[in-house]
């Protein structure tokens, strides 16, 4: 099978390419470097990978890229952990509005043509940023309010243009909502503005590499957003790839939408203790509380038996094996200044 993934070189589109390449598949990856700048990956050695430089908003470069494509995978966009979402409100509103547009745009085309099979949207987990019911399953989405953040509410939309483009068009659709992704790979992005924590710049990114980078630099006691007891499910970029990969494979993915995550709820203060005794081991923890952000949900806990039946996927690296991959990569960026 051949698959175009947009936004290839980024965090989970590495981890994505890398996974079907695996599996055998050929892959064209599409990226333009804005978030983190030129990186050169692994995967530019496999024969079978493909990589354009360029923008997933121009759709003429996308219809050229799906003529001999079985399948695209949308995942190009602008986003980050929670302090970039609210910094950035509008901008990641309106430019994931105009990359999905995009590359619907380019899929319907290549539908009608009669090459590309499917485009499975990589959505995320905020669309149920206010959801009550836990674990939260497929389809609450459309019962519980709307999404309160303008990045929520936006990732919303995505879906519905996956339903959109069926209604009309007859485009097949696959939705995927990773939860929490944690793994290697993920710096600084280039457009993010100074945001302190104490003594200690975020990385603006997500809660792994920066509560990790704080403890790393010597903040005692470590400041956290809240009280420390949002809970989250921190799944491994690697799992994640597994997921998707199966959505793109399995036929009884069609037309279907499904959560990807571990089942392990974790939170914010025990993800940090677990983090000071790696880190600073023999040294008492202590933490205080900053005010949270305004839309830092206290709650994310999917139900993942969806998946697990239709596709055969589980999550299944623990959190402390992926903290032992996670690290090391965090002490070599804050060595070298890119968090």
């Amino acid at each position: 099978m051949k698959i175009l993934v947009t936004g290839a070189a980024g965090f989970i589109g590495g981890y994505l390419v890398e996974e079907l390449l695996w599996a055998g598949h050929e892959v064209v990856g599409l990226d333009n470097f804005s978030k983190y700048g030129r990186l050169r990956q692994h995967s530019l050695d496999n024969p079978r990978y493909r990589f354009v430089e360029g923008d997933a908003k121009d759709a003429p470069l996308l219809e050229e890229l799906l003529r001999d494509c079985d399948q695209l995978v949308a995942a190009a966009a602008r986003i980050g952990g929670i302090s970039y979402f609210h910094e950035l409100a509008y901008d990641l509103l309106a430019e994931n509005e105009r990359l999905t547009a995009a590359v619907f745009d380019a899929a319907i085309a290549a539908h009608g043509r009669g090459t590309l099979k499917k485009i499975n949207v990589i959505s995320s987990s905020m669309v149920f940023e206010n959801a009550s019911v836990w674990p939260t399953p497929e389809g609450e989405q459309r019962r519980c309010p709307p999404p309160s953040s303008t990045y929520g509410f936006q990732e919303l939309a995505t879906e519905y243009f996956g339903q959109g483009a069926w209604e009309q068009y007859r485009l097949p659709f696959t939705i995927i909502r990773p939860f929490n992704c944690v793994g290697v790979g993920e710096r600084r992005a280039l457009c993010e503005r100074e945001v302190l924590s104490g003594n200690v710049r975020l990385a603006m990114s997500h809660v792994v590499p920066d509560l990790s980078q704080k403890i790393i630099k010597g903040q005692d006691p470590l400041r956290l957003l809240g009280d420390g007891g949002q809970v989250r499910h921190y799944t491994y970029g690697a799992d994640l790839a597994v997921g998707i990969r199966l959505c793109i494979e399995r036929p009884e993915a069609l037309n279907e939408d499904f959560n990807l995550s571990t089942a392990e709820s974790t939170t914010v203060l025990e993800l940090a203790e677990q983090l000071w005794r790696r880190l600073r081991p023999g040294v008492p923890f202590r933490f205080v509380s900053d005010a949270p952000y305004r839309y830092d949900v206290q709650k994310r806990a999917p139900d993942v038996g969806k998946a697990e039946r239709m596709l055969g996927f589980r999550a299944s690296t623990p959190l402390g094996e992926i903290l032992d991959a996670v690290i090391p990569w965090v002490q070599q960026q804050v060595h070298h200044g890119n968090i």
